[in-house]
């Protein structure tokens, strides 16, 4: 990694992590902190479908292109069904843990 990169991600940290994490509770903090990883998950998702795209519309029947770019959708679709169950599984953990509560 050099040293522009390990600058920016520290940079990025130290600007973003003080206002997730400023929350009066443990709960509060989790919710800040899994708000922020869902956010950047989801860039990170709709930048994978946009480069398949690319890929896919700039392959022009050429077989080797076109099996990259069947690669990076696979890998696209993979991503969203990754976000996807995780969005499920946060909700399914709160509800359960609010029925033990009760």
């Amino acid at each position: 990694m050099n040293k522009k990169t390990l600058f920016l991600i520290l940079l990025a940290v130290v600007l973003v992590l003080p206002k997730t994490v400023c929350a009066l509770t443990l709960p509060e903090m989790a919710e800040r902190i899994n708000v922020m990883l869902f956010t950047v998950g989801l860039s990170i998702v709709t930048i994978g479908w946009v480069i398949a795209g690319i890929l896919w519309l700039t392959s022009a029947g050429s077989p080797e292109k076109t099996g990259t770019a069947k690669k990076a959708l696979i890998a696209a679709v993979i991503g969203t069904v990754v976000m996807v169950l995780a969005s499920a599984a946060g909700d399914i953990y709160t509800i359960i843990a609010n029925l033990l509560t009760k």
